[in-house]
């Protein structure tokens, strides 16, 4: 029923040509001291009183209730509310303020100058800020008889609203407000009708029989129920002679049922204070479960669908008998652990089409079983091997209510009450229902929220490289921090890249901003630099390099860089700085730390800036820590502070690497307000000894090749490493070979250098990379660097400024 036209028409019943299905309504707003405040012009027409004789007036006095309908009075079957004969009081406990809950009915109205009024009545209280207590919607009931006699309309469901183009000058503001104001009303629900009010300038408070608004009061006919068999007990009392109870006894009987039906509004208003207090999908199964034992249940069993468990995302569609749910919760009041053995939690199953779960999952409809017989306690045990359930669940009342969000069911919930607790009934349905529809969406954004946090942190897991804890001459720890929960990926890293001559290469980046759009560009900047880290590029050479290519990529990003190679067999560091922040030198001596001073370039992607680098002695021993500058920036703190306390707690005497990093991040991450995500590379740089380092320079003669085979096996024995003679000896051979055909002017030079692992290394100065071929039986060349990949336990070639380097490396085993 919507408000129509009424500007117009005459007094009385109202316009009486109003197109089908539009009824005009009355339209009362009543504040807190009792008097109209807004009498709509529906209102005059209906009750008799102008505009101006209303306001301000008792609203008692306006709308007088002259007494209940009698019950045999002719009724059309308005649906639902056919029901709501005989509430005449009811209206008037709601005028004065006695009733502090949704309430309707019909009722019986003194209309002056026009006799009696027949009207449907609808009252709610107005609980959010304003002076409005309370609003009053009202209906001619003989209107509405005429039109389905007239125009032949069935009214399913009579669905109260009011236009925004009566006179009521609050009315915007009152629909603006409307999820303020109407108690009980779940968030999607509210946010609907406001959405209509905006778009169709009035609200619909019931649309139809399976859609209306959870303040719309549809107990009317339990109320009829049991005043009917009140009466009859009377009738029954008064035949045998016995006193009949009086009317304390049937108000009191209202005063119980109005009792319960405002505990109910208490309770789900309170069930939703209590979940969704976290986003963590567990704590909130928790919530749920806990939230309606004992007040409205005795055993709650939640079951989720496995991809919710998991906090993956799933397809839609109405799950069927292959579905697997898992049991995520069991709250119970029986004594403890009477429910664990048989109905474990973590247990996943399918359920069968004959079953109410089936129903109610395929249907998302609550099913209500009033009482589980045998029969039923038998086939829902059938389920269960080697397990026999019946005795927890027969006799008892059960209630299957669906956990969904945006159309999906997620899970549902098993509700049952002991046999000697009131069986379920309908309003515990619509109840229930009500609670499960909170619960499904709370549910739902943890899920949503979990799938997010894993996605995120695989993403950010992805682009990070796993560093070995070990290099030549080096020894590295790292840790990586994400930002706030709004930033988990961001783009920031770390790397360190294997370099010919035993050197490592160390960088730290910060791609400015957050999110995947920042994560895509840190790893287009990650896997440019360990390319041209492979090609042994200078140090400013690359981060010359690297801003070219981020000008071709786009000039939406901004990078910082810090790119270090070390030198265990010099003790020297190589750096380069594209605007990061310097690393800390922590020296071994005498643990001074200090901040490199180097040359700051410009950051990466800033364009035709020049880089410089610098080469610093080290000494074994020494540490050098790396960071981004989310570790030492904290707001409202002088950046200065936070490289202060880097410096002082990188010279923190520590027990291992891991244990140092520990220190720096205890130190500057106790201070609150980051952030930014952090990137920590500390750098041990052991050196490697010159007694671990053989060296020889071979002539471009095929002759050569009998020295180096003989040459290095003189040099493992005296390292001890005689096991390893054999495989040297025979892939040595195979490399010197090739070199010296290949190369064209400069000796070849063979390197061994004994470290955790036995490098073995063959330079000459031709650029051309040799490549792994598939060799025939036939063929008499390809076979050198298979023999390689067969017998060493890593392998490679790189690019050099006079040529190439192609070493191979085996365990070192000591005899």
């Amino acid at each position: 029923m919507e408000h129509g036209s009424e500007r117009d028409a005459p007094p009385g019943l109202g316009a009486g040509d109003g197109a089908a299905g539009r009824i005009p309504l009355a339209v009362v707003v009543v504040d807190r001291d009792g008097q109209v405040s807004h009498w709509s012009s529906g209102a005059r027409r209906l009750f008799g009183a102008a505009k101006e004789e209303a306001i301000g007036r008792s609203v008692l006095d306006l709308l007088p209730v002259s007494g209940a309908l009698p019950e045999d009075d002719e009724i059309t079957p308005y649906g639902a509310y056919a029901a709501y004969d005989g509430l005449g009081p009811d209206l008037e406990s709601s005028l004065d303020g006695r009733l502090n809950f949704p309430a309707a009915g019909r009722a019986r109205l003194t209309v002056p100058d026009h006799g009696r009024a027949d009207v449907l009545w609808w009252a709610y209280p107005l609980v959010g800020p304003g002076s409005e207590r309370l609003l009053v919607l009202a209906a001619d009931a003989e209107r509405l008889r005429q039109a389905e006699r007239d125009e032949g309309i069935a009214f399913e469901r009579i669905a109260p609203g009011f236009a925004l183009h009566t006179d009521f000058p609050g009315a915007e503001e009152l629909a603006r407000r409307l999820p303020d104001i109407l108690p009980s009303m779940s968030v999607d629900e509210s946010a609907r009708i406001v959405a209509q009010v905006l778009e169709l300038g009035y609200p619909i408070l019931e649309f139809s029989q399976n859609d209306r608004v959870p303040v719309t009061p549809d107990w009317g006919v339990t109320r009829r129920t049991e005043r009917k068999a009140r009466r009859e007990r009377a009738a029954l009392a008064a035949a045998k002679g016995l006193p009949r109870p009086g009317e304390l006894a049937d108000d009191e009987g209202e005063d119980l049922e109005y009792t319960a039906v405002r505990e109910r509004l208490e309770f789900l208003n309170e069930v939703s204070g209590k979940i969704g207090t976290s986003l963590d999908l567990s704590r909130t199964i928790i919530e749920v479960s806990r939230a309606v034992v004992p007040r409205f249940t005795d055993v709650a069993g939640t079951y989720l669908r496995e991809q919710v468990v998991a906090g993956e995302g799933f397809p839609d569609g109405v799950p069927d008998t292959t579905t697997m749910w898992h049991r995520v919760a069991v709250e119970h009041t029986d004594e403890p652990g009477r429910w664990d053995d048989v109905i474990p939690v973590g247990e996943a199953m399918p359920f069968p089409a004959h079953t109410p779960f089936f129903h109610c999952m395929t249907t998302g409809d609550p099913v209500l079983v009033p009482r589980i017989s045998e029969e039923m306690g038998h086939a829902i045990a059938s389920q269960f091997e080697k397990r026999d359930i019946r005795p927890l669940i027969t006799g008892r009342s059960m209630l299957v209510v669906p956990l969904k969000a945006r159309n999906v069911v997620l899970g549902f919930m098993i509700l049952l009450r002991h046999p000697e607790r009131e069986l379920f009934n309908d309003m515990d349905r619509v109840t229930g229902a009500e609670l499960a529809a909170r619960a499904g969406l709370v549910l739902d954004n943890a899920r949503m929220y979990t799938y997010q946090e894993s996605v995120a942190e695989t993403l950010q897991d992805s682009m990070l490289p796993h560093i070995p804890p070990r290099m030549a001459g080096c020894d590295i720890a790292t840790r990586y921090l994400p930002g706030t929960l709004l930033g988990r990926v961001g783009g920031d890293w770390f790397d360190s890249v294997k370099l010919p001559g035993a050197r490592t290469a160390l960088v730290v980046g910060d791609v400015m901003g957050h999110g995947l759009n920042s994560a895509a560009m840190m790893g287009q900047l990650r896997t440019a630099v360990q390319t041209m880290a492979a090609m042994d590029l200078p140090p400013a050479q690359l981060l010359r390099n690297l801003d070219d290519l981020a000008q071709r990529l786009g000039d939406s990003y901004l990078a910082t860089c810090l790119y270090a190679v070390y030198d265990p067999i010099e003790g020297e560091l190589h750096l380069a700085n594209a605007g990061h922040i310097p690393p800390v030198l922590v020296r071994a001596v005498d643990g001074r730390s200090e901040l490199l001073d180097l040359p700051t370039g410009a950051p990466i992607g800033v364009g035709g800036v020049a880089f410089e680098s610098l080469r610093v002695r080290v000494e074994p021993g020494d540490r050098l820590v790396m960071c981004t500058d989310g570790l030492v920036e904290m707001r409202g703190v002088d950046i200065g502070v936070g490289l202060a306390t880097l410096c002082e707690s990188a010279a923190h005497p520590a027990a291992s690497m891991d244990d140092a990093c520990d220190t720096i991040i205890r130190a500057l991450n106790t201070r609150g307000g980051r952030k930014d995500d952090v990137a920590l590379l500390m750098a041990r740089l052991n050196g490697i000894e010159p007694d671990d380092v053989a060296e020889w320079r071979l002539a471009l003669d095929p002759a050569e090749v009998r020295r180096a085979r003989a040459a290095v096996r003189e040099q493992l024995h005296d390292w001890g490493l005689a096991k390893l003679a054999d495989p040297t000896e025979l892939m040595v051979s195979e490399l010197v070979t090739n070199a010296i055909r290949h190369s064209h002017s400069r000796p070849v030079q063979l390197r061994l250098i004994r470290g955790e692992t036995l490098l073995c290394e063959v330079d000459d100065d031709d650029h051309t990379l040799p490549t792994l071929l598939s060799t025939g039986p036939g063929d008499d060349t390809g076979r050198g660097l298979r023999v390689v990949s067969t017998l060493a336990r890593e392998w490679g070639t790189s690019r050099t400024a006079a040529g190439k380097t192609v070493w191979f490396e085996l365990t070192a085993r000591r005899r």
